[in-house]
């Protein structure tokens, strides 16, 4: 991998861009990344050369917006091995997570029945549930986290009941980065009749991800994590899932009749669940996105990001003034404090160095108590950081008490 030569095809690596005087450090990724040449080209190349609708007309310009749409539906079912009409597109994780929770599990669970979700989700994987269970009336479980603050077969084993219907969890915490192991968790799961929805913005845009091997019955993810545009995400179900799914809305585009008794018949999945105009321009170019991860290799991300964590973690070790919360966490993601120091004001200091960092609860507001914090900062890495990036955040680090001097 030249990291070198991928630093250029992002004209925020190679453009010298500034931040507060020093060159950028953008070590944010886990809230979205950077984009390639290639990703906004697409955007560009869709306003400029073929603007129109999709399944609206029958024209040489919209027929070529459809091929490509459906040239995206395929490459995502590449990317994590499922059928193209298992792809449906939405606005990001956050609506995949809640499509799920509207369109099937307030449609089938009743007071009877659990769910099971853990203190290391991000809000969008668990207030959904909260409203399934305050429309259904339904049970919801926490499951243990181990001293890692992961969640294990062990653990699961402990709260899981033939009542419990789903049980949704992250592949990877957007703060602790850990990772479960989905396909040893969705045996169990499956084993007590239960559906297993996965979390998958942290992993899909990080490794290879395979649902079949894993056996997952829901994923759900965002392009803009994955080098692509914001306002685009998917939801994967199993077929058989899908069908079994209210529409989640309804409006133009996604019926095949409607009369004036009332009647509506939808169109089959995915259609059924993409009513409106969709984000054409963005869907077009996750498909730019897709294909530079894949040319790249998701196994070489994932070790170069591995390389890079134990780069920087190492170096972090060797500071006194550090405290890191998930040392041995196989992701990219670091999640530490500055001893002393408020995570906004650390983050600041950061920011008055050139360096892009995220600080506060990262939306996983459950977690604070188990760390023992109010709030942490989070370093999050990617293939396209490097080493001298580590170092100058290292650097940084070791000052990050002086935050009342950062801007003078």
């Amino acid at each position: 991998m030249d990291i070198n030569k991928i630093r250029q095809d992002f004209t925020m690596l190679s453009s010298n861009k500034k931040m507060q005087g020093h060159d950028l450090v953008y070590f944010d990724n886990a809230a979205t990344s950077l984009k390639p040449k290639s990703v906004l080209n697409s955007i560009a190349k869709y306003y400029e050369e073929y603007t129109s609708n999709s399944h609206r007309g029958d024209y040489d310009l919209e027929y070529e917006v459809d091929v490509a749409i459906d040239r995206t539906r395929e490459s995502v079912a590449r990317l994590i091995n499922c059928d193209s009409d298992e792809v449906v597109f939405t606005s990001g994780t956050t609506m995949s997570l809640n499509m799920v929770a509207y369109a099937y599990a307030m449609k089938y669970l009743n007071k009877e029945d659990e769910i099971i979700i853990s203190e290391v989700e991000h809000a969008s994987n668990i207030l959904p549930w909260y409203k399934v269970r305050e429309v259904t009336g339904c049970s919801i479980k926490f499951v243990p986290l181990d001293e890692n603050y992961k969640v294990t077969k062990e653990n699961l084993l402990k709260v899981i009941s033939n009542k419990t219907k789903i049980v949704s969890l992250a592949h990877i915490s957007n703060v602790i980065g850990e990772e479960i192991d989905v396909k040893e968790l969705a045996k169990v799961i499956h084993s007590f009749g239960a559906l297993f929805v996965v979390d998958g913005a942290q992993s899909v845009p990080h490794k290879k991800i395979d649902v079949k091997d894993l056996d997952c019955d829901f994923l759900a993810f965002s392009a803009h994590k994955m080098l692509g545009p914001t306002g685009v995400g998917v939801l994967y179900a199993k077929k058989e899932l899908l069908e079994k799914m209210d529409t989640y809305q309804v409006g133009g585009g996604m019926n095949e009749i409607f009369k004036t008794n009332f009647e509506v018949v939808p169109h089959k999945a995915p259609t059924k669940f993409e009513g409106g105009t969709m984000n054409i321009e963005g869907i077009i170019a996750f498909n730019e996105a897709i294909k530079y991860l894949e040319n790249i290799g998701l196994d070489n991300i994932e070790k170069r990001e591995l390389e890079l964590k134990a780069y920087a973690i190492k170096k972090l070790e060797e500071l006194d003034n550090v405290v890191i919360y998930n040392k041995h966490s196989s992701s990219g993601i670091i999640t530490f404090n500055i001893k002393d120091v408020f995570a906004q004001d650390a983050a600041t200091y950061f920011n008055s160095q050139g360096i892009a960092v995220r600080s506060g609860q990262h939306c996983a507001k459950l977690l604070n108590d188990k760390l023992g914090t109010v709030a942490t900062v989070r370093a999050s890495l990617y293939f396209y950081n490097t080493e001298e990036e580590i170092d100058k955040f290292v650097e940084a680090c070791k000052h990050g008490g002086d935050f009342l001097n950062a801007y003078f």
